[in-house]
């Protein structure tokens, strides 16, 4: 459909964005019996950083305690399982191995096993090193943190079925209709919708999902006071296939790193294993999702870590995806940002910034904290 092109008319509430959370967002203001429109740049819903993801249900494992990104991940995860079973999504509750591969590293699993016991995820079991290989044959490690409630799902039938279930709740999705600008009003906020017919829709509230084009999304947004909006970074990584079948049954990540979670094994639900991403820090002026085939050098070198058999030649080329992050290279990792009137002031509108991993896990808890806000 597309957006009402009539000025009279006032719609309750516009999503700004189509991907995993923008849609599960819209389902949750739609059940509320609320008037929702959803306005999407692209030819079909998902096609931004949703359809990048390597589609694991993360445990909580990396958070800070108290965190937006620790509670809703836990959250989300717990809601994700139970909405998946009950609206018949696939999806698999593998369970992954965190490895330590000296001893250093097997001091930062204790840590981490501390700081995922502080965020609620209570069925984690440390290793030692001959326990992990009774479970993983192939894997090499010292000691190693079994996540059993970490498991995988199919992203794109997530979407679909979250697209379907804001339409039957009343939501309309307008695709093709990019936001060119917009501002602040009295009563509200009114966007100019561009695409092949051009509209303006004023909305009592707003919800920018835009994933990466957040923050430019917001900067066309007159009367919204640019110094609460965050800059912008991105963190591309680059993921490789492996040929052949996998060794392992579940996935396997090392100890984290800046900007990353390691370069990991993730299965998807054929059993076909794949490695990554990496992080490299790259311009935001451009989205480039160009793949770059001599990165293999060092996925051989980090994978061989904990799976020294990885036979040469293994990895073929798979997908990249790039990452909203909050801080630049060499910074703490950020959280969420959900910016909402209390941050900015404006009645009514709501900003996710960073919304990178685990978002799609989270994307559950996340509505839930935006229909809060919205009130």
């Amino acid at each position: 459909m597309s957006p009402p092109a009539s000025s009279a008319h006032v719609t309750d509430v516009v999503v700004v964005g189509a991907g995993v959370v923008g849609l599960a967002v819209a389902r949750a203001v739609a059940r509320q019996g609320r008037e929702v429109v959803i306005l999407e740049a692209a030819a079909a819903i998902g096609t931004g950083i949703s359809a990048r993801s390597s589609e694991v249900i993360h445990a909580g494992l990396y958070y800070p305690p108290g965190s937006l990104k620790a509670r809703t991940c836990v959250a989300g995860r717990r809601a994700l399982y139970d909405y998946c079973v009950a609206r018949g999504v696939a999806h698999r509750q593998l369970g992954k191995l965190v490895v330590a591969t000296t001893d250093t590293e097997a001091v930062d699993l204790e840590d981490l096993l501390a700081r995922a016991r502080a965020n609620g995820v209570g069925d984690l079991r440390l290793l030692d090193g001959d326990e992990a290989r009774a479970l993983e044959p192939a894997l090499r490690c010292t000691r190693a943190l079994l996540s059993p409630s970490t498991g995988i799902v199919d992203s794109h039938g997530l979407l679909r079925a979250f697209e379907a279930d804001a339409r039957a709740a009343g939501a309309a999705l307008a695709l093709l209709s990019p936001v060119t600008g917009g501002a602040v009003e009295d009563e509200g906020l009114v966007l100019h919708v561009g695409g092949r017919a051009p509209s303006t829709l004023r909305c009592r509230a707003l919800v920018n999902a835009c994933g990466l084009d957040a923050q430019a999304f917001a900067r066309r947004l007159d009367g919204l006071d640019a110094r609460t909006i965050p800059a912008t970074h991105y963190a591309k990584g680059s993921t490789f296939a492996l040929r052949g079948p996998s060794p392992f049954a579940r996935l396997v990540y090392p100890l984290a790193v800046a900007g990353g979670l390691g370069i990991h094994l993730t299965l998807d639900l054929a059993g076909r294993a794949r490695f990554g991403p990496d992080v490299q820090w790259v311009d935001t002026d451009t989205i480039d999702y160009a793949f770059d085939e001599t990165r293999a050098a060092s996925f051989y070198a980090a994978v061989r870590r904990y799976w020294p058999a990885l036979p040469d030649d293994a990895l073929s080329p798979g997908t990249t995806g790039i990452r909203p992050k909050l801080g630049p290279a060499g910074a703490p990792a950020q959280d969420f940002l959900l910016s909402g009137p209390a941050t900015h002031g404006v009645p009514g509108l709501v900003n996710l910034y960073g919304i990178e991993s685990p978002g799609l896990t989270a994307a559950l808890a996340l509505a839930d904290a935006v229909v809060e806000v919205l009130g």
